[in-house]
């Protein structure tokens, strides 16, 4: 089966990635984090919607997106 798209583990499609959209996965991993101290496996990334800004932390396989919804990597969250 051939693959269609930008797969998350290609790093090009972070450039095009809004800044307030990586604000937002930053504070919903932070939220997520003190809530949840005793996390020690950080995420993969965060799936959000890049009109309403809710997401989910994902820390296993490859996420299904929603046509409205990016994938922000853990390492962008840090910078």
């Amino acid at each position: 089966m051939e693959s269609v798209g930008v797969g998350v583990e290609d790093e090009s499609f972070e450039e095009y990635i809004d800044t307030s959209v990586v604000r937002s996965a930053r504070l919903i991993y932070e939220t997520y984090y003190d809530v949840h101290p005793e996390l020690t496996e950080p995420p993969l990334g965060v799936a959000i919607n890049r009109l309403t800004l809710r997401g989910k932390l994902i820390f296993n396989g490859r996420p299904v997106l929603l046509p409205q919804e990016c994938f922000v990597p853990f390492q962008r969250m840090r910078e």
